[in-house]
């Protein structure tokens, strides 16, 4: 399993423990990805997942430029139009940011920004 599948995994779990509903994973359109899509109370959730092992390089929240916002409001959009069961809903878009434990007892850091940016 590759790297990038174990951290949506386990930011899915974190999500479903902070009391989202995980509906789709990594949803792929030209243009675009979405890590996880989720409801959460009546909202609809694109959640960008992002870790960092290296602090030297920006963080996994700065990592999410104004470019790969576009794009994630993209596949959004693409999202919404092969799901129109959704369209109705109030979207937003976090961003769940992961980075190494600091100790081998504690779990991977995780920082979650409900309503990251908007459109």
């Amino acid at each position: 399993m590759a790297s990038k599948d174990v951290h949506e995994q386990r930011a899915a779990r974190f999500l479903q423990r902070q009391g989202l509903k995980v509906i789709a994973h990594n949803f792929r359109c030209r243009g675009g990805e979405i890590d996880l899509i989720c409801r959460h109370h009546t909202d609809l959730v694109f959640v960008e997942v992002r870790f960092r092992s290296n602090p030297g390089y920006a963080s996994a929240m700065e990592s999410v430029t104004l470019r790969k916002q576009r794009k994630l409001i993209h596949a959004a959009r693409m999202f919404l139009l092969k799901h129109p069961q959704y369209e109705q809903l109030p979207c937003r878009f976090d961003v769940l940011a992961m980075g190494p434990a600091n100790s081998e007892r504690d779990q991977d850091h995780v920082q979650w920004l409900p309503n990251a940016f908007t459109t």
